[in-house]
């Protein structure tokens, strides 16, 4: 569990986020400067650029990945990894609040909406990959570089992006197609 610093860090950056959010529902993303952000959140310059070093990161930065990576450690030892992260991802969203649900949809949209941030989304998945390829390692007892390892981190995140980058095609709820798709490769992809 997370310490009380690192759950305050995380708060004050959720609500950044959320003024955030407001501003550029109401005023569009282009026009919404990190200068009015500040001012709806009540914080200095700097303190935002302590959170965010840009005011795209506002929209990249997503608190449910670690809470996710945590409940996914937390899975039985002997419960393979799509059916343990499936339970990670279940047990960490079917918590989250209808209006946080919301929140993320409407950051999602705008992501995937704004040419640019949808490229820098796609340009920071290294991150994500890397650690889910340490918790499938340590949990499968192989090297992360093992090609098994590789192979399923792989089409997790490939599952991950394909559901992100037609959910406005789908318009399906991003959590139960994202489940569909690893349920998929829970039981082996029989195209």
């Amino acid at each position: 569990m997370s310490g009380l610093r690192e759950r305050k860090k995380a708060l004050t950056r959720a609500s950044i986020q959320r003024n955030a959010l407001r501003l550029f529902r109401e005023r569009g993303y282009e026009a919404t400067t990190v200068a009015q952000i500040v001012t709806a959140s009540e914080i200095s310059e700097s303190t935002f650029f302590r959170y965010f070093p840009t005011k795209e990161d506002v929209l990249l930065w997503d608190r449910f990945d670690p809470i996710i990576y945590e409940a996914l450690q937390d899975q039985p030892a002997q419960t393979r990894i799509i059916p343990a992260l499936r339970a990670a991802i279940r047990e960490s969203l079917d918590r989250v609040p209808e209006a946080e649900r919301r929140e993320i949809r409407e950051r999602t949209e705008l992501i995937l909406s704004t040419p640019a941030l949808r490229a820098m989304m796609v340009d920071r998945l290294e991150e994500p990959m890397r650690t889910l390829m340490e918790i499938v390692a340590a949990r499968s007892g192989r090297a992360a570089t093992d090609p098994e390892v590789r192979a399923v981190v792989g089409a997790i995140i490939g599952v991950g992006l394909t559901v992100l980058l037609t959910a406005p095609q789908t318009g399906g709820d991003l959590v139960a197609l994202l489940d569909e798709g690893l349920a998929a490769l829970e039981t082996g992809l029989r195209l």
